[in-house]
């Protein structure tokens, strides 16, 4: 789950609709690179938020879908059942856009796309060993990722 949304700015008229979701992965290519290991992974994430102007019931509705691949370095040698971890996302922003006045004179929507990139930082704490909780820090769909992280 994400908080603080990277597509509209905090206190203004926006409004969350979809929570920030999203899913990473990784796989261990090398082991033993210095104090961690080198993996590449994906993301998938999606959001969804509306603005509502004060004027004539018209609102403004966005979907945005981000899939992009990660480069990532984990710090596994430091602190036992820590993660430390960052890296880097590039893939493809899709962003879905809906304008709406409330008559049938002006409906209208469109699709755009384009680079979706972020430097990220986090961490993992492993309770078992095989799940744990997870916080990131990025430009994602999220500003700060939180969530649980599987180990097969």
């Amino acid at each position: 789950m994400g908080l603080g949304s990277t597509y509209y700015p905090l206190g203004s008229a926006y409004k969350t609709t979809i929570p920030p979701v999203f899913i990473t992965g990784d796989y261990c290519l090398r082991e033993d690179l210095g104090p961690g290991n080198l993996g590449i992974g994906g993301y998938i994430g999606f959001s969804g938020y509306k603005y509502d102007y004060a004027f004539d019931d018209w609102y403004v509705k966005y979907n945005t879908f981000i899939i992009a691949g990660r480069g990532t370095y984990h710090f596994v040698d430091l602190v036992d059942k820590l993660d430390l971890y960052g890296g880097i996302l590039l893939g493809a922003e899709i962003v879905s856009h809906r304008d709406n006045f409330n008559d049938d004179t002006f409906d209208y929507s469109y699709n755009s796309s384009g680079l979706a990139y972020s430097l990220f930082a986090g961490a993992r704490y492993f309770f078992t060993d095989n799940i744990a909780v997870m916080g990131e820090l990025g430009y994602g769909i999220a500003v700060l990722s939180l969530g649980v992280s599987f180990k097969f």
